[in-house]
């Protein structure tokens, strides 16, 4: 469960990560779990020459890093993992 603290948080973050032309691959999957396992929480910026869609890079971030969505606004988004 995401609580208020995580979103406050998660408000004054930069964005780590930028997704770009070549879309979520190995490289940012690796990169993702790396900084997660440091940071706990990461904010990821989705550039306009990504060609996948907003929700399946967030779908795929999900499963692959086993972490929680804290938000999503734009083409930004948050993951938290314990």
């Amino acid at each position: 469960m995401i609580d208020k603290e995580l979103l406050k948080r998660s408000k004054i973050l930069e964005p780590i990560i930028r997704i770009g032309k070549n879309g979520m691959n190995d490289n940012v999957v690796i990169e993702l779990k790396k900084l997660l396992k440091i940071r706990k929480l990461i904010k990821v910026k989705i550039l306009q020459s990504c060609p996948e869609s907003k929700d399946d890079l967030i779908k795929k971030s999900l499963e692959n890093t086993k972490a929680e969505l804290v938000s999503k606004i734009g083409n930004t988004y948050v993951l938290w993992k314990k």
